[in-house]
């Protein structure tokens, strides 16, 4: 019979033939979804800044809005091939920015739905992911739609924290933050 304390390390700090190492620890995949608002730079700017200082990686995500083309059934394929060029261009020019910063390429997603229902099925599809980086608004609207569905409605169903970046956050600001 083996003594199983016997598998790991030995007084020396060896381990001991045929034991297997412990995995190290899991990447952090900081989460932005990209969108047109002023205050999505803080956030890109923020995930990419902490992704670099933590050795982690970012995630983009942009949701292309199925209602847009679906009005026009007979035109809608192209109008669907055409929306996931110019996603497929934004992601790209988004993802230099990311890479520069933090000195990985991001990992690209792109869906089609509604802004929430994608990004709640993508945080359930990908446990990769660890942290959901969103910019707040900084106008008279509020935080922005998508921040006031996560805290509100949906945050007891988030299985990652949020970090919210307020939009009017300088990079200088954002830089002494990370």
């Amino acid at each position: 019979m083996s003594d199983s304390s016997n598998q790991g390390p030995d007084a020396a700090g060896a381990a001991a033939p045929g034991a297997q190492a412990p995995p190290g620890p899991r990447e952090r995949v900081f989460l932005v979804v990209v969108d047109d608002s002023p205050e999505f730079g803080a956030a890109l700017r923020f995930a990419s800044r902490r992704a670099a200082h933590t050795g982690g990686r970012v995630a983009l995500l942009y949701v292309i809005d199925r209602a847009e083309f679906e009005q026009w059934m007979s035109v809608g394929e192209l109008m669907r091939e055409e929306a996931r060029k110019q996603a497929e261009q934004v992601l790209h020019r988004h993802a230099a920015t990311c890479k520069e910063i933090s000195g990985k390429m991001p990992i690209l997603h792109i869906r089609e739905g509604r802004p929430q229902d994608e990004l709640m099925a993508l945080l359930e599809a990908e446990p990769e992911i660890s942290v959901l980086v969103l910019g707040a608004g900084t106008g008279g609207k509020g935080p922005g739609p998508l921040v006031s569905y996560l805290v509100g409605k949906a945050a007891g169903k988030l299985r990652v924290p949020v970090t919210v970046v307020p939009g009017a956050l300088t990079d200088a600001e954002i830089d002494a933050l990370t």
